[in-house]
């Protein structure tokens, strides 16, 4: 059984690179590039994001941030696992340790962008199993036939 460990990540290591320029590739032929909101790393490395790893050993499975939205609320922001772990649980893990992270932070609100078209779909499925509904644009997004927003009410 593999035995995944995640951890806050400074961006500096290059298969944590390597995996956001393929994140950013894919967003960039997925959708126009003005409905891409993908973090770039040295957005990923600011005081108001904390950016995370899932390792196997020390091997790369996958990487997700946190962005501090006020003192109440987040919004996640990069969630990708590596190609050879997707399908492993690597995206149900980090979903559920950002959100405990938020819980912890004391946030009562979680939201998040991702798209609508087709690659998009096994995305939005994670997230609505874990809770998250669409809702009304938040921040600079604009809810159309590329961009859906989605929420987390927190206890």
């Amino acid at each position: 059984m593999i035995e995944f460990c995640i951890e806050p990540d400074d961006l500096t290591g290059e298969d944590v690179l390597d995996l956001l320029r393929l994140h950013l590739d894919e967003m960039h032929s997925w959708s126009p590039s003005c409905k891409v909101h993908a973090m770039p790393p040295e957005r990923l490395r600011e005081p108001d994001v904390t950016f995370f790893t899932v390792r196997d050993g020390e091997i790369l499975a996958g990487v997700g941030a946190l962005k501090a939205l006020g003192s109440t609320r987040g919004e996640l922001k990069s969630m990708r696992a590596s190609p050879t772990y997707r399908g492993q649980g690597v995206g149900k893990l980090l979903l559920r340790h950002l959100i405990d992270e938020a819980r912890a932070r004391g946030y009562t609100w979680l939201g998040l962008e991702t798209g609508r078209p087709e690659p998009f779909l096994p995305a939005v499925r994670l997230y609505e199993a874990h809770g998250f509904a669409e809702c009304a644009a938040f921040g600079d997004y604009v809810s159309d036939e590329f961009s859906l927003c989605m929420e987390k009410h927190l206890e």
